[in-house]
């Protein structure tokens, strides 16, 4: 009897234990799996913040106010009019501050009629600027993608206060980051 009651015992303990180790086998692949899609979404360049209702409202009002294409030009075979801009010397967001972003840009108007209100708007249009580079981390500027995003952003930006034209592209004509 109590041979059969030990191999009772034991064949529960080998089950139940066997039962265990399927459970923790299970629970580190949806670990893995979990960590990887969190990993993935951090890493593949989904920059774009979560925005609420009501700033989605808002910028399809001012869409709809101003029809304008706000689309960067890739046509570089016709290059418009220029307007440089100064150097800019603006603070990167980092961890310990000691980031800089060195950087020369000119603005590809849409017609040299814009020229103007350019001049007009130039504290305004370089206030816009500083405050798209200083929103920007090293590892933002630092890449093709990232210095395209940061383009788009700037002319976006710089077009939602204009009314006599439209910025085609901007160009970087020195770009240092230290």
């Amino acid at each position: 009897m109590a041979d059969k009651k030990t191999e009772e015992e034991v064949v529960e303990k080998k089950s139940g234990g066997s039962m265990v180790l399927i459970i923790v086998i299970v629970l580190l692949v949806l670990l893995l799996v979990g960590g990887g899609l969190v990993a993935y979404f951090l890493l593949s360049g989904g920059d774009t913040p979560v925005q609420n209702a009501s700033t989605t409202a808002s910028k399809s009002m001012q869409t709809t106010k101003r029809n304008t294409n706000t689309k960067r030009s890739t046509d570089y075979l016709t290059v418009g009019p220029m307007y440089p801009m100064s150097q800019f010397i603006v603070n990167l967001l980092s961890e310990n501050g000691s980031r800089f972003l060195k950087t020369t840009i000119n603005l590809e108007m849409g017609k040299p009629e814009l020229s103007a209100e350019l001049d007009k708007k130039k504290p305004l249009v370089r206030d816009i600027i500083i405050r798209v580079l200083s929103s920007k981390t090293f590892e933002e500027v630092s890449t093709m993608k990232g210095k395209s995003r940061l383009k788009d952003e700037i002319v976006n930006k710089i077009n939602n206060v204009l009314a006599d034209g439209q910025i085609k592209d901007v160009f970087f004509t020195d770009f240092i980051v230290q």
